[in-house]
């Protein structure tokens, strides 16, 4: 099995911008003098970029259970049940079908 290693993190860094956007849908206070712009975001953001920061940390690969099987497949342990490996092939071709359809 392939493992897929294109996920990118989304950087949190700060926004920084060489024009103005004012009048492009920045909402700026009154009276602040057009010298910058209020943002404001939800609950919700903060704790994506929560979740993103815990994740950040957590890796994609479990090494011990690949280190388990490794050892496994140099003393001959390892038993590759051939049916198995046929269903989740035709669950992957089938989820991938249907997300080509939709």
């Amino acid at each position: 099995m392939k493992i897929d290693s294109s996920i990118k993190s989304v950087s949190s860094g700060p926004v920084s911008g060489g024009g103005s956007r004012a009048g492009k849908g920045a909402a700026s206070t009154p009276g602040s003098g057009g010298g910058g712009a209020r943002v404001l975001l939800s609950p919700l953001s903060a704790q994506l970029q929560a979740t993103e920061s815990s994740m950040a940390d957590t890796p994609v690969v479990d090494s011990a259970r690949v280190a388990e099987i490794r050892q496994a497949i140099a003393e001959g342990r390892f038993k590759v049940n051939p049916d198995a490996v046929a269903d989740h092939l035709l669950q992957t071709a089938h989820e991938l079908l249907r997300s080509r359809l939709m």
